[in-house]
């Protein structure tokens, strides 16, 4: 890679960056680093780095011999749509997204994809467009991660961006002008940083959060202001320039009374406010950090129905993006100012403008692009799509668009067809997609209602047409679909308008949890689905799939594999996710007994579970650690002691203790078991496991064994071969596949990256799976790969991640690529289009093939039980029928042959146990619902309460003898809020007054102030500082400029035309805009029209209340208290005291004919008795008595007792049997009755007889004693004066009770007319009433805004009085601190004037002396700024000063001469030198204190400029919300002013006859008062004289008509000249007449200018290119140099190796030929010398070989 430019910025900034994560702003740009900055170079406009070496490439092992373009990137066919924001346009065409480690660029026109791969590997956090679509930067994850930005449409590497954060970037966006770039990073820093990308350098940096940040964004208007969102927060930052330099000052949102919420979206207004969104859909106004309003829909209703992720200011339209799939327009200025109306905080709008995309839509994003000068939106869908929008929201409107599809999240399963180039994928968003991966292109995709969570591809064994495919569903079912070219069915061949159809051929549930794996057997006989609820299920393959049977296994099944080809029997190897593997034979059909359950049990079943050996293979490892050290220390030390005795020296070997070693790691085995995560068949009976968590490291060979009688749970079963794989702990392998085109092994890893094995013909081994070739492709932390799958023909890989991607590769190379094949679609079955669609399964709880099983044998079960039954019950009736022949057979015998009842009981205890067993469960059935009793009569009193005793029960009194009657009025109690709302009436008036009040005092103490304080402001000091911008001028080359001015003289020429265009359209326009104005001959104007209609609509001259000019009064203004008090008087009125008193009157009336009827019985029992006394024949009729009527005593009808409780049960009982078929069985206590009722009294009965005999033989007996005695005379006197008064006392009797009944029916004629006329009052009072109800329910509708105006007026005034109060605190404090600076100014004025009198005249150390008095000592502050993340992560700064003196030459090395003022001069008095330093010191002091005087007196003055603006902005507020009142109150009394009103009139004011009687339809009647009347009559006058006037107004315009015409024709005729004149001079210079119009368009040739510029673009572009190859050339040259002078030292070195080898050969030679006869006993010790020293001489001959092969390399690359 090139030179990076920006190495040396990092070095100078990297001091200030190790105290980032403390300081809460960050100051970059100090003295010494603008400094370093003028010195550094800029970096070049045209200077780029080469891709090559900015991509990360695959990875390959030192000695692998795979190459390292094993695989060649072809096609992307997923999508990360859950991604937050990916999705980026670069121009109409061309959409740009991430996919894994890749970012995509695709034409949707074409769908070619070019693909740009992450420099690090470690994945791509974001992309993010530049404003001008020329570049794009793409920020990356890993360790350190780049921003790296590259040009479009080159996609080359402009610039990279280093050292941003620490492990990945979250988000980045671009100012408006896009010269800054901001980014922000993910935990654990949240760094945020603003990039001048351009150079490659960090202006700015601070951290964002404590928690996760999700967006930063520049604000539109203002690029010095920036925003960041995330969890639980929102900050607002702005880059301000201080004494100090420019930092980034972030100030925390406080969300106050409002929840918090997670903040995804969020935008910033042109006025600073910020609107954001919540995660319950509402929209939040931020203003100065705090929230301002919460924004909602009429009613409460959220603005999104769930989180909002988006929202767009844009040319004056606020959208909101939510993931309910709406996209909502509202109106910018509402929401700007929007001020909250309660203590809610909540404020009601409308949307202008939405749009639905439809169901299953969750927007995330949106941008917008330009499609033909026409605005269109793309949005991304997290359900899976993109989407093209237009969001003008008009007529022309385009329908929503879905651009592409694509799975939405994690790829749950793929497979490839055995034939052809297809795949198949599901996912969990409920579909199952093909696609055709040679010409990249998705063909069909189909829907169900769960999502897919395993897929297979049927072998050919199975189908030899390829076209059948097994889906799982998360819902346990297994869905069989197959795929088909529809143009080959029988007659469809032209309706068919895909490529490919899916259609469902079967559907089962085998399972009660999702289907996780599907496996077919080689042989294609059987086929295998697992789960997740621990059970494997086989089927039989045939034309349909036939159920064979399940099995249980240890734990939900992770994968199944058959048997490869090889093995003598066919077996499945089932692996659990718990640490099990289960080996099954394949299960025959028929053989299973599946008529009662499909539960296989006697099938051979081998277990193995998995035991931990990775702690011992640890241990051993680390015992050979340690036994190596060991071998390596005794080594060291006999080679010491062989080097100290060749020198001679005496070796003593001290006894060293060995050290204590460190104990032995002990065996650790984790709790819970690793899970499997993926395996194969190794030889029948073995396999190889790859395992997660703590086991996770290594490839397990294991083994089943042959013991089964085991509990599997307490098996302890160890690998017996392990394999460690090279960085495979904390990211283990998920899935294996095979390639049989090359030995290859291909695992996937979980970070998404894929691993190359080459394999070998012994099969796995340690030294086989030691090298590798590795290449990131999926996301690195949610790409897991769950798919690897070869093509049929081995020449293609597909993969797909747990991150929606769906990657394909070549295994050749670019130059061995064949021509584009052609896909095969498999065709239909043979009578497909004539059979039924098959039923889906659509219920997610639908029934497993086993529960439908064993439901059904239960059904059996239960219907043989009801049949016993059945048999039981006919044999009981039998016997029943039995039993009552015998009861019959009894009644027939005489009687003292019958058996009694009681005989026919077998055993009397039965009954009484029976008896008390009902007592037992009557008390438990009490016990039980003695809460509900409690609980139903507290209701029944509460209702009482409520309805009864709150209303007057109505009664009616009936006369006696006629049909009249009278009712009472139902009456309502009265509540107690009438008379409370009295007591309030004028509480609110009197508070307002008091406001009013208060407001002109404080108005006229303001202007009391501002007199006051007007020298003040004059006299007031100014504070500030001025920053001065360094602009760097851009340096252009000739051709450039060159260049650009033939694009402005184009721009310019372009410009003049469209000029003349426009001035040429727009006066055609004015003259179509004039013509089509122009009115006809018989055209009215419409305004007269209007006013004539009005005067005839509103003729009359009335003081309307709805008049616009009408105001009203304090008197006049209508409130909710006022008409509610007039409402409670006018029924107080009704109510108590007529309706009431008329009650009285009438229940007086029912008690009198209550005591009337009490009367007329005890006369009429005394005309009875008077009766018995008289013959018969002297009897008079005795007038019926009066019975009182139910509704005479209604409160009786809800009185009850008991008796009348138990006389409704029984007639719902008695109901209840007649509509309940009769059962053939009876009680045990009905048997007991007829077992013991007692026979009825017969007629013959003689003991009733005798009784009733010897009671008529007494009466006989009195009577004849009575008639035997006779009466005498005085006897028959007394009997007939008795008899005249008994006849007299009957007939008085009687006329008194026809008396008194008479005399009630008046009573009640009377009350009854009085009633009559008040009902004619009542009826008039009601119609008030309603009047006066329809006025309050209006008033009532518009009592919250009238209140909410009220209470903001009152806030307003109390908020007005506080800043009053604080402005004249304000200035008292401004006053002061403005004679304190005087007061200091004149301390330090007569310290100099001290000063220099002590010195005197001529003092020779004058200028020694004042220098060291204006000799400046610098307290120097050191700041130690802390951060705390608290629970409102607020940032506080907490300052210890600690003074420390330093001078000027220490601060700054200004001053030439160093003065010590501690040592006074030669020469020169101590006491005036000391008096010298004293009155410095007081200067400082006098100085520091004038500064912080100063100081105040600005932030003062600061202060009360923003309080005087404030309220100035309050008092505006004010009158706007008094102005807003009282329009408020005409609306009001206009819409009061809208209700009918019913007024009853008599028939002599009815004066609108028509031919001498009443009109049948009064609605075109008027009701007047007889002043309004007369006022009208005189009105008739007034509009005669005006119809005079108007007349005469017709009269002159009429003339004035005339002589607009006579002007139209002198017109007429002016313009024929004008036209004759131009043409004439047409003719006249052009020889013809000219069009203009088309002159213009040919003056200018446009296209032939801009091919000239392009032509200079080309050539300068070439120009520079070949600019660059020279450069490159040189740099070349250099290297080439470079290795010259490398292999000339090397020929030098060999040289040396040359003479070193022959100087060992003579050395051996004369070792070999001078040996003497004391060496003869040590041949031993020569031959290993020799051996030694032959060895070293073969490695040197091996070095020197590879030297000289180096050095012709070399010279071959040099030639």
């Amino acid at each position: 890679m090139e030179q990076d430019p920006a190495e040396d910025a990092e070095a100078d900034s990297s001091g200030a960056e190790d105290n980032l994560d403390e300081q809460h702003y960050t100051q970059v740009s100090s003295v010494p680093q603008k400094r370093r900055e003028e010195v550094k170079k800029k970096i070049d406009e045209t200077f780029f780095y080469t891709y090559e070496d900015v991509y990360s490439g695959p990875y390959a092992t030192g000695d692998t011999e795979i190459p390292t373009d094993l695989l060649i990137f072809k096609h992307s066919f997923g999508y990360d749509c859950t991604r937050p924001v990916n999705l980026m346009i670069m121009d109409r065409n061309t959409v740009g997204y991430v996919a894994g480690n890749q970012v995509i660029l695709q034409n949707l026109r074409t769908k070619y994809q070019k693909h740009v791969r992450s420099s690090s590997g470690g994945g791509i956090g974001f992309i993010t467009a530049h404003p001008s679509k020329e570049y794009f930067a793409v920020g990356e994850k890993g360790k350190k991660p780049n921003i790296v930005i590259y040009t479009y449409p080159s996609v080359r590497p402009y610039r990279i961006l280093k050292g941003g954060t620490e492990v990945a970037y979250v988000f980045g966006d671009f100012n408006h002008t896009g010269t800054l770039l901001a980014s922000v990073g993910s935990s654990p820093d949240y760094m945020l940083t603003i990039w001048d990308w351009k150079q490659e350098e960090t202006l700015l940096r601070s951290k964002a959060f404590a928690q996760d940040v999700y967006k930063v964004m520049f604000s539109a208007e203002n690029e010095e202001h920036l925003t960041t969102c995330g969890s639980g927060h929102i900050r607002f930052w702005k880059m301000a320039l201080t004494l100090t330099g420019l930092k980034l000052q972030g100030a925390l949102g406080r969300f106050g009374k409002t929840a918090v919420s997670d903040i995804i979206g969020f935008v910033e207004l042109p006025d600073g406010k910020v609107v954001s969104g919540t995660e319950w859909g509402n929209l939040l106004l931020w203003e100065g950090g705090l929230i301002k309003v919460e924004l909602c829909q009429v009613g409460r209703k959220p603005c999104h129905e769930g989180p909002i992720s988006q929202l767009v200011f844009d040319e004056g339209d606020l959208y909101s993006v939510g993931k309910d799939g709406v996209i909502r327009m509202w109106n910018f200025e509402v929401v700007d100012t929007a001020d909250p109306v309660d203590d809610t905080g909540l404020v009601e709008m409308e949307p202008m403008n939405e749009l639905w995309l439809g169901k299953n839509v969750s927007l995330n994003f949106i941008t917008k692009i330009h499609d033909h000068e026409q605005p269109f939106w793309f949005a991304q869908d997290t359900s899976g799509a993109i989407w093209k929008l237009d969001l003008t929201f008009s007529n022309m409107s385009h329908d929503p668009e879905r651009v592409c599809t694509f799975h939405s999240g994690g790829i749950e399963a793929i497979s490839v067809s055995p034939f052809t180039c297809l795949m198949a994928t599901t996912a969990l968003d409920r579909s199952v997609r093909i696609y055709d991966f040679s010409s990249n292109s998705q063909l069909s995709v189909i829907k169900f209602k769960q999502g897919g969570t395993a897929l297979a591809w049927a072998p050919a064994v199975v189908n030899p047409e390829g076209g059948l495919i097994a889906v799982g569903f998360e819902d346990g079912v297994v869905r069989i679909i197959e795929i088909y070219d529809p143009k080959l069915l029988p007659g469809h061949a032209e309706q068919a308008n895909e490529i490919a159809e899916i259609n469902l051929k079967q559907v089962f549930k085998p399972h009660a949890a999702a289907v996780t794996a599907l496996a077919y057997e080689l042989k294609g006989n059987v086929f295998a689905t697992g789960s997740k609820d621990k059970t494997v299920f086989f089927f039989a393959i045939e034309d349909e799939y036939k159920p064979i049977g399940f099995i249980c296994v240890p734990g939900p099944v992770q994968a199944l594999q058959w048997s490869p080809p090889s093995s003598i029997k066919s077996t499945l190897l089932i692996l659990c996710e718990n640490g099990f593997a289960v080996q099954v034979p394949a299960p025959l059909r028929g053989k299973q007994d599946a008529v009662t359950t499909y539960h296989i049990k006697n099938l051979p079943t081998q277990y193995f579970h998995f035991y931990s050996i990775k702690s011992q293979i640890k241990l051993k490892e680390e015992i050979a650690r340690r036994e190596k050290e060991k071998e390596q220390k005794e080594k060291a030390r006999l080679e010491w002691i062989k080097q100290q005795k060749e020198l001679g020296l005496e070796v003593e070997e001290p006894k060293e203790e060995e050290p204590e070693e460190e104990p032995l790691p002990p065996i650790y085995i984790p709790e819970e078991p690793s899970p499997i995560l993926c395996g194969f068949y190794s030889a029948p009976g073995k396999f190889w496991l790859s395992l997660g968590g703590y086991d996770s490291g290594f490839l397990y060979h294991c083994e089943f064994s042959h013991d089964d009688g085991e509990n599997p749970e307490k098996r302890k079963d160890e690998p017996f071969e392990v394999i460690p794989m090279e960085n495979t702990e904390k990211n283990p392998i998920h899935q294996i596949s095979f390639c049989t085109r090359t030995p290859l092994m291909i695992c996937g890893m979980q970070d998404g990256s894929l691993r190359a094995y080459p394999l070998r013909e012994e099969g796995l081994s340690v030294g086989a799976l030691k090298d590798y070739w590795y290449l990131n492709v999926h996301d690195n932390d949610n790409g897991q790969i769950r798919g690897i799958c070869c093509s049929h023909d081995g020449g293609c890989l597909i993969t797909c991640g747990g991150d929606g991607n769906i990657f394909t590769f070549d295994f050749l190379s670019e130059e061995e690529l064949p021509k584009e094949i052609k896909v095969t679609i498999p065709p239909p079955r043979r009578g497909l289009e004539k059979e039924k669609a098959t039923e889906d399964i659509k219920d997610p709880d639908a029934d497993t093939i086993e529960k439908f099983k064993q439901k059904k044998e239960h059904k059996r079960k239960m219907k043989e039980a009801e049949e016993k039954k059945n048999k039981k019950r006919e044999e009981l009736s039998a016997l029943r029928q039995d039993f009552v022949f015998l009861l019959q057979k009894n009644q027939e015998l005489p009687k003292h042959m019958q058996l009694h009842r009681e005989e026919f009981e077998m055993d009397r205890r039965i009954f009484e146990e029976l008896d008390r067993q009902t007592l037992q469960r009557i008390q438990l059935v009490q016990k039980q619902l003695a809460w509900e009793h409690e609980k139903q009569f507290i209701g029944v009193q509460k209702l009482q309460t409520q309805f009864r005793d709150s209303l007057e029960f109505t009664l009616t009194v009936h006369a006696i003898q006629s049909n009249h009657q009278i009712s009472t009025y139902s009456l309502l109690s009265v509540s107690e809020k009438y008379t409370q709302d009295k007591k309030q009436e004028d509480s609110k008036g009197a508070v307002l007054k008091e406001k009013w009040t208060a407001l002109k005092e404080t108005e006229q103490a303001e202007e009391e102030i501002s007199r006051e304080t007007s020298p003040v402001h004059r006299g007031s000091v100014a504070f500030g500082n001025e920053a001065e911008s360094l602009k760097t001028p851009e340096v252009r080359k000739t051709t450039t400029r060159y260049i650009e001015s033939r694009r402005q003289k184009i721009r310019r020429l372009v410009e003049k035309y469209d000029a003349l265009k426009a001035k040429i359209m727009k006066r055609r326009a004015e003259w179509h805009e004039l013509y089509k104005n122009k009115p006809r001959h018989n055209h009215e104007n419409s305004k007269d029209a209007e006013e004539i209609k009005e005067a005839q609509e509103n003729i009359g001259c009335y003081r309307l209340k709805s008049a616009t000019n009408y105001t009203l009064t304090e008197d006049e203004c209508i409130s909710t208290e006022k008409k509610m008090m007039q409402l409670a008087i006018l029924e107080d009125l009704v109510c108590k005291t007529t309706k009431v008193n008329m009650n009285k009157e009438i229940v007086s009336l029912r008690d009198l004919k209550v005591s009337t009827i009490d009367e007329i019985k005890s006369l009429v029992k005394e005309v009875k008795s008077i009766q018995a006394n008289l013959d018969v024949s002297e009897h008079l009729p005795i007038p019926p008595i009066p019975q009182l009527h139910p509704d005479e005593v209604p409160e009786k009808m809800v009185e009850c007792n008991s008796n009348v409780l138990l006389k409704f049960k029984e007639e719902q009982e008695a109901k209840a049997k007649l509509e309940e078929p009769l059962e053939g069985c009876l009680s045990s206590r009905a048997f007991r009755h007829v077992f013991l009722q007692t026979p009825p009294v017969e007629e013959g009965d003689p003991v009733a007889q005798a009784g009733d005999a010897s009671a008529v033989v007494t009466e006989e007996q009195k009577a004849f004693e009575m008639e035997k005695v006779e009466p005498t005379e005085m006897e028959l006197e007394i009997l007939k004066r008795e008899k005249i008064k008994n006849l007299y006392l009957q007939e008085a009797l009687i006329k008194k009770i026809n008396a008194l009944v008479i005399n009630f029916d008046a009573e009640l004629r009377l009350l009854r007319h009085k009633k009559l006329k008040m009902d004619v009052q009542m009826k008039s009072a009601d119609l008030r009433c309603i009047t006066c109800c329809e006025e309050l329910l209006i008033l009532k509708k518009l009592e919250i805004h009238e209140d909410l105006l009220e209470e903001k007026i009152c806030a307003l005034i109390n908020k007005q009085e506080d800043i009053h109060s604080k402005l004249k605190s304000y200035l008292a404090q401004m006053e002061d601190r403005k004679c304190e600076i005087v007061m200091l100014e004149e301390r330090e004025k007569a310290l100099y004037a001290s000063f220099e009198a002590s010195l005197g005249e001529n003092n020779e150390f004058a200028d020694v002396l004042t220098d060291i008095l204006k000799k400046e000592v610098e307290c120097v502050e050191k700041e130690e700024v802390g951060r705390e993340a608290g629970e409102q992560n607020e940032n506080e700064e907490e300052d210890d000063e600690k003074p420390d003196v330093k001078t000027d030459e220490e601060n700054c090395g200004s001053e030439s001469i160093v003065f010590d003022d501690s040592v006074c001069p030669e020469g020169c008095s101590e006491d005036l030198f000391l008096n010298t330093i004293q009155l410095r010191q007081q200067r400082i002091g006098i100085e520091k204190a004038l500064e912080e005087e100063k100081k105040v007196a600005a932030v003062l003055k600061k202060e009360y400029n923003a309080l005087a603006i404030k309220a100035k902005e309050i008092e505006t507020s004010l009158d706007t919300t008094n102005r807003e009142l009282d329009a408020f109150q005409w609306e009001k009394l206009h819409e009061l002013n809208e209700l009918d009103v019913v007024v009853p009139l008599r028939l002599h004011q009815v004066q609108c006859l028509v031919d001498g009687e009443l009109p049948h339809d009064f609605s075109q009647t008027l009701v007047f008062t007889n002043q309004s009347l007369q006022y009208l009559q005189k009105r008739i006058v007034d509009l005669r004289n005006e119809k005079i006037m108007q007349r005469e107004i017709h009269k002159k315009a009429k003339e004035q008509h005339k002589q607009l015409l006579q002007d139209k024709k002198e017109m007429e005729m002016e313009i024929q000249e004008l036209e004759e004149r131009c043409s004439n001079l047409m003719m006249e210079k052009f020889g013809r007449l000219v069009d203009f119009e088309a002159v213009q368009v040919h003056s200018v040739n446009i296209p032939m200018e801009q091919m000239k510029v392009r032509i200079m673009e080309k050539e300068y572009e070439h120009f520079m290119e070949l600019k660059e190859w020279e450069e490159r050339i040189v740099v070349l040259q250099h290297q080439l140099t470079k290795l010259t002078r490398e292999n000339t030292s090397k020929l030098h070195q060999l040289n040396r190796f040359c003479r070193e080898k022959h100087q060992l050969e003579t050395e051996l030679e004369s070792l070999t030929t001078g040996q003497g006869g004391e060496f003869e006993g040590t041949r031993s010790a020569d031959i290993k010398e020799t051996a030694r020293l032959e060895s070293q001489l073969t490695h040197m001959t091996c070095e020197v070989a590879l030297l000289r092969e180096e050095i012709s390399q070399g010279r071959l690359d040099e030639m």
